[in-house]
């Protein structure tokens, strides 16, 4: 059932962008006039914060394959990254999802060609250079490997399918084409998680051996997904690109072979963390999970999943422990990693990003002194007449700071990483082997689940 009205299941300011053809009268009209205002003001912010483009900078050609909210995300943020020129957008939602990022985009002064079917788009672009994907998971492979076989580097979202035979597939093509395949878990390229792993963990070691990890992503309750009714996909079409209806083209997350459910769809950023970090690859998983809240003939995958990992790691053995829940965001998202000489909490949100030191651990002044963390300060402000006290005061002299902060969004220097190494400056932050590991860990905790018992990895799932 479709829903016009209710803000959750489509924004307005979104809705309104996408409609360029509806007639506008009254109320509305001053609706349009006032999110035009809105647009110009984003178009001069985002071109404002670009940085100074290098005249030596190649310049980049690339599509948006998959133009649905993650596609925007990645959008915005190439918007704010020199040298990228889009010219091209794919999506079978022609009347919103594809009108509304084309007249986008043309805002921008990017002469951009739409298209519904990718086929159509790597048959007449012959310019491109690169692709990022967007898609709903299930189609990762099929997009990724045809334009690697095009001739164009790929960045495309995770998970990198729903199936490993798929993932390993577009491993294969990257290697056989010898184009750049680019995975988005987009931590990997964070500064504040380099900055952790290459000071805190590895070369300090300040945190000593980590036996224990800990991760969550909480979700507050959600109604799902809608549309407008005006701008539903035709059922031909849909059923043309693997959807049943229209509920399930906007809900897909939730379907199985579509898409993974949130262990998948969430978990998978920080179960990866759990590889980086720790240095191996988990040796079993244990997970308990269930269709809890939502209506089970509207979803087909879980909506709160716990699990944990086992690893033997060069210091020993080690556990991490995951949930991911879809009914409460208690404290949101983060990653806690703890040894016997310290706990690291660590977050892709700005507010976290802490270490704290055991009561039995050497000090940690060295590692002050040579900026790999701070003490942690309380400012305290007390304005009274003609004076001003600034009192600084240390909050607990066991815990302190990570001093590093990502001021762009989230994924752009994920999407830097990957447009420099295209131009031959660098290499991959999560290159196809990277997230096909990361997809036999993830992907296993689903099939743990059912199976409601404990299941082994063998070494060689890894390696492809």
């Amino acid at each position: 059932m479709s829903v016009d009205n209710k803000s959750n299941h489509l924004e307005r300011r979104d809705f309104l962008k996408g409609l360029s053809t509806v007639p506008i009268v009254g109320l509305l009209g001053l609706a349009v006039q006032r999110q035009k205002s809105f647009e110009k003001k984003q178009r001069e912010a985002l071109l404002g914060a670009k940085k100074e483009v290098d005249p030596n900078l190649k310049e980049l050609n690339i599509a948006l394959l998959g133009a649905g909210a993650q596609g925007e995300v990645l959008r915005n943020a190439i918007l704010k990254i020199p040298g990228i020129r889009f010219k091209a957008v794919c999506d079978i939602w022609t009347e919103y999802a594809l009108k509304k990022n084309v007249n986008v985009l043309k805002k921008y002064k990017f002469d951009v060609n739409g298209y519904e079917d990718y086929r159509e788009m790597l048959d007449k672009e012959k310019d491109l250079d690169a692709v990022v994907i967007a898609t709903p998971d299930f189609w990762h492979a099929r997009h990724a490997i045809a334009c690697m076989k095009a001739g164009l580097h790929v960045y495309c979202e995770k998970e990198m399918s729903t199936n490993l035979e798929d993932a390993r597939k577009m491993v294969e093509t990257a290697r056989e084409t010898g184009k750049l395949l680019q995975i988005g878990h987009q931590r990997r390229s964070h500064p504040k998680y380099i900055h952790s792993y290459d000071k805190i963990i590895q070369e300090s070691g300040m945190l000593g051996r980590i036996v224990t990890s800990y991760g969550q992503w909480n979700r507050g309750a959600a109604e799902d997904l809608g549309w407008p009714s005006r701008l539903e996909i035709p059922k031909a079409q849909l059923e043309k690109y693997g959807f049943k209806n229209m509920h399930q083209y906007r809900n897909w997350r939730w379907f199985k072979g579509l898409g993974g459910g949130p262990i998948v769809d969430l978990g998978s950023h920080q179960i990866d963390i759990f590889s980086w970090f720790l240095g191996a690859q988990p040796t079993s998983v244990t997970a308990s999970g269930g269709m809890d809240y939502y209506p089970k003939d509207k979803h087909e995958w879980y909506d709160t999943v716990m699990a944990i990992f086992e690893y033997e790691t060069e210091q020993g053995s080690s556990r991490a422990y995951y949930q991911t829940q879809t009914t409460n965001g208690s404290q949101g998202y983060f990653e806690k990693f703890m040894g016997d000489q310290g706990t690291l909490v660590i977050s892709e949100s700005g507010s976290l990003g802490s270490v704290y030191r055991e009561a039995t651990a050497p000090a940690w002044d060295k590692w002050v002194n040579m900026g790999y963390i701070e003490a942690a300060v309380l400012q305290e402000q007390k304005a009274e007449p003609d004076v001003v006290l600034d009192v600084r005061e240390t909050i607990s002299p066991d815990q302190h700071i990570i001093p590093v902060k990502l001021y762009d969004p989230y994924h752009q220097p994920h999407l830097e990483n990957f447009f420099n190494a295209v131009r031959g400056q660098g290499k991959l932050n999560c290159p196809g082997e990277i997230g096909y590991e990361t997809a036999v860990a993830v992907l296993k905790v689903n099939q743990a689940i059912e199976a409601k018992r404990r299941l082994t990895f063998d070494p060689k799932e890894f390696v492809i």
